[in-house]
């Protein structure tokens, strides 16, 4: 039997999680590939019990990157960023929302917040979903915010047909073994004329997978991050037209010629940091700050406070911030790749 936690977190399927991916990435294979998508549940499951409190520790609430202006602070760039999906969606006050993929629920939050909006959050993973409800009490939003257990590619099993006016996903669909399967179960549980905001991780066009630094590149973020498999940015955009959405706007805004990247947290260079206050997010991304953090996290399950396995997995995120700087910085892969789409007012 799984060491069972109490928080939710089982002990088992965060030691397994390095073991979908070849310790050679350049020996993966398809084989490994398809293993990863039949088995996503327990790889997104396994990679979030044991990363969880480190994206909280060394990142913030809110699982996902965003454009910074100059001179902006971390925390608020996250939440314009959030705030720009909502405008971008028409989010109005009294609209019922989904959000999929709603990690420990800080976007849902913020969103419910700025947008005034009710706001349902659903999560396959017990120990996110945990936390997720006791921050949003602590906040004070337990009536506007709520939260289900779920898989995302069944959302027509857990919800109403035509249920709710919008629905969004922030850096989430990402580990889903096919996107036109999550955008289908999106598209049966959003009112006719409801609105779909994503931000979506994807490999850009740019990336050639017959080219293997480029397909080792695509493992490296894969592995570290709890990603059955990356794909194009093309795919996703013909996904969303595939299951019968109208996109009303698309943008890649990694693209947008921004002095401070998207990434630039990740290189570790204090010296970047837009505010002082910034200082310790940016030192836990360098080398120092790894060693520091990568150090507590061994004692820390050497002594049962932590998984085992839960090391194993922050040695992953290493690997990931790497390559994500590296696929920033040559532009072979984007974390907000923007799509707004409409379902027809006329669709069943």
């Amino acid at each position: 039997m799984s060491a069972v936690y109490s928080d939710g977190r089982q002990e088992k399927r965060v030691e397994r999680y390095t073991k979908f991916w070849q310790k050679d990435l350049t020996r993966e294979s398809e084989a490994d590939s398809g293993n990863r998508l039949d088995k996503y549940t327990e790889v997104v499951n396994g990679y979030y019990d044991g990363a969880t409190e480190l994206y909280e520790y060394g990142w913030a609430q809110s699982f996902h990157f965003s454009r910074f202006y100059q001179g902006e602070g971390f925390a608020a760039s996250l939440a314009r960023h959030e705030h720009y999906l909502a405008a971008h969606m028409g989010l109005r006050p009294g609209m019922k929302v989904l959000d999929v993929g709603c990690g420990v629920g800080a976007p849902a939050r913020e969103i419910a917040r700025f947008s005034d909006v009710q706001i349902v959050g659903i999560n396959n993973n017990e120990f996110q979903l945990g936390r997720a409800r006791r921050y949003t009490e602590k906040a004070g939003l337990s009536d506007q915010v709520t939260y289900v257990k779920g898989d995302f590619m069944k959302l027509s099993e857990q919800f109403e047909p035509n249920s709710f006016d919008a629905v969004y996903a922030i850096e989430a669909t990402v580990h889903a073994p096919t996107w036109e399967g999550v955008y289908s179960e999106i598209f049966k549980v959003l009112k006719p004329g409801g609105v779909l905001g994503v931000y979506e991780w994807c490999m850009t066009d740019a990336w050639d997978p017959s080219i293997p630094s480029h397909k080792e590149l695509a493992h490296q973020i894969e592995f570290g991050s709890g990603i059955p498999e990356l794909r194009p940015l093309r795919l996703a955009r013909q996904a969303v037209k595939n299951v019968g959405f109208q996109i009303e706007h698309e943008e890649d805004l990694a693209e947008r010629p921004d002095p401070v990247p998207w990434y630039y947290p990740l290189e570790g260079d204090i010296w970047k940091a837009q505010t002082a206050w910034d200082y310790l997010t940016v030192w836990r991304m360098s080398w120092s700050g790894k060693i520091v953090t990568h150090t507590a996290v061994r004692f820390m399950e050497l002594f049962g406070l932590l998984p085992k396995g839960t090391w194993e997995v922050g040695e992953s995120l290493k690997v990931a911030g790497d390559a994500l700087v590296k696929g920033g910085q040559t532009k072979l892969f984007t974390p907000m790749f923007l799509m707004i789409g409409r379902k027809p007012a006329l669709a069943n």
